[in-house]
């Protein structure tokens, strides 16, 4: 599982599309569902439900996307203790 993943399934979360979600992650459509495939493999479940239309998350989905959210803002704090370090030296 990496970081990008979870970027990209809290991004489709947020647009309810895989077109849109790879155009505001600036990669192809097919790069980001092979991501999300990938990780719904590792994981085990369907994140999404890809039958309807807007994209919805799966119930399992929805916990696991919002568990990626705080993942990822407590990633992004990492890169901000490297900046103020870089900058305080």
């Amino acid at each position: 599982m990496t970081i990008v993943q979870l970027e990209y399934a809290v991004a489709v979360d947020t647009y309810r599309s895989f077109v849109t979600a790879a155009e505001k992650c600036f990669v192809t459509q097919p790069t980001l569902s092979m991501q999300i495939q990938k990780l719904e493999e590792l994981l085990g479940v369907k994140l999404f439900d890809r039958s309807r239309q807007p994209i919805t998350p799966t119930e399992i989905g929805i916990e696991v996307i919002e568990q990626a959210r705080i993942l990822l803002q407590e990633s992004y704090k990492i890169k901000d203790i490297i900046e103020e370090r870089k900058y305080s030296v």
